[in-house]
Order: C-alpha cells, then sequence, then structure tokens
C-alpha cells in the first residue's frame, strides 16, 4: 500500500509514534519511537532484544499512532507488518538520519540496534476540532 501525502507527512516530521506489537500471550505491547520513511515503508529501530523486538520476531503484525507534535489533535494511525528487518552499516545510516531528524545529530548508542521496515496495510489521517 502507498501511504497518502495525509499519512506520510506524520511519519516524515519528527513526531513521536507509538508501535504497538503483540506479546507471547496475544496481548498488546505498545511504545514510543522515532519513525521515518525508507522509499514506501516505515522504519523505526529498536535492539532486537528488546520486548518488542522479541515479539516482533515470533509475530511481525504491527499498529503505529503517530500524533502532530505541534497539533496533539491531528493524528496518523497505520497497521502493517514488519517485512524486513535491516543490520550493520546499512542500518546505522537509516538510524543517523532518524536521530538527525530527531536530536539533529547521528545516534549516540553505537551498539544493538536494527531497524525495522514497515508496509502498511491500512493507513489514514485524522484532525479533531
Amino acid at each position: 500500500m502507498t501511504l497518502s501525502d495525509d499519512v506520510r507527512r506524520y511519519v516524515q516530521a519528527p513526531n513521536i509514534a507509538h508501535v504497538a506489537t503483540v506479546l507471547p500471550d496475544g496481548g498488546p505491547h505498545a511504545v514510543p519511537v522515532w519513525v521515518g520513511m525508507e522509499g514506501e515503508r516505515i522504519a523505526f529501530l529498536t535492539s532486537p532484544r528488546s520486548r518488542k523486538g522479541r515479539n516482533l520476531a515470533a509475530d511481525p503484525r504491527v499498529a503505529l499512532s503517530i500524533t502532530d507534535h505541534d497539533k496533539p489533535n491531528a493524528m496518523a494511525h497505520i497497521r502493517g507488518r514488519v517485512v524486513e528487518v535491516v543490520e550493520g552499516d546499512p542500518a546505522w545510516t537509516i538510524i543517523d538520519r532518524l536521530s538527525d531528524q530527531y536530536l539533529g545529530m547521528p545516534y549516540p548508542l553505537r551498539s544493538d540496534r536494527v531497524v525495522y521496515l514497515v508496509e502498511a496495510e491500512h493507513a489514514f489521517a485524522q484532525e479533531f476540532g
């Protein structure tokens, strides 16, 4: 699925997204992450040993909720699945790009991170009030 421009602008701006993954018992697990676009896919980073990393190894389904940093009544919602895990130097290129977007500098930790690429299956954006 190609993201609409309305949804894409939330992903490309330095907005915090909450990513929900599926726990081993089937329950939800949601945490804040940085997001960005890699082609038509949504990218976020984490440790592969984190709870979300372990959840994604077992079940690639995700949901992302993104609120506009400057307008908390505006949001995007995306459901999809992780289709690729990027490791090594290619991952660090993406991670540093995301870090520059959010912090204005390369990512400060230099180990134990990979990038997850999500293909959207359903996405919309809306603004309230």
